[in-house]
């Protein structure tokens, strides 16, 4: 058990009926009235994020959770084939505990994170940016700048559709934001 004293950001605590990670959080000490913990919390399963107030001092159980380092190897009608990079053991878990699937190539190092009493994968979270190859884009025509944003689509190498620059063509390879799936750069290769 702990107290709200013991907030940081990132701390998973046991909250109503989930587990919800601590995204932000500020201790208030009004003139009146007793001192209370304003909270912004993320609920693990949804990632729907909840505004929270608590009671100065209130007790909360937090939740051990762990990160463990895996690699991607292959997808299969199981799910997406994972190994734990130092014990080599291998697990398979579904589509719905990646945040980007889609940006996901064989090799990649993912970090899953397990809720460690009960040995429960709760979601698996790929690198912030990945570099990928451009399989397929319209060329971009020359003067067809209208606006300072403009962009097309282009199909990298796992598959996905992203929106990129006008000149960005086929075979260049980019980064790519695994949270927004967004192009962030040209790679210089």
């Amino acid at each position: 058990m702990a107290s709200t004293a013991d907030f940081k950001n990132g701390m998973c605590i046991h909250f109503k009926t989930g587990l919800y990670t601590i995204v932000q959080f500020q201790h208030v000490k009004p003139g009146k009235g007793p001192a209370f913990v304003r909270t912004k919390l993320r609920n693990v399963k949804t990632g729907k994020i909840i505004d929270n107030t608590f009671t100065a001092g209130l007790k909360i159980d937090v939740a051990r959770i762990e990160r463990r380092p895996y690699q991607f190897l292959y997808k299969d009608d199981m799910g997406y084939n994972l190994m734990h990079t130092e014990t080599y053991e291998q697990i398979a878990l579904e589509e719905e505990l990646f945040n980007a699937p889609d940006l996901l190539k064989e090799g990649d190092h993912v970090e899953a994170v397990i809720h460690a009493d009960t040995e429960t994968p709760l979601y698996v979270e790929l690198p912030a940016h990945v570099v990928m190859e451009v399989t397929y884009t319209e060329p971009g025509l020359r003067g067809d700048t209208s606006s300072t944003n403009s962009l097309k689509a282009a199909t990298i190498e796992t598959g996905a559709t992203i929106m990129v620059p006008l000149f960005i063509n086929t075979g260049d390879v980019i980064k790519v934001d695994t949270r927004n799936k967004e192009y962030v750069e040209r790679v210089k290769q």
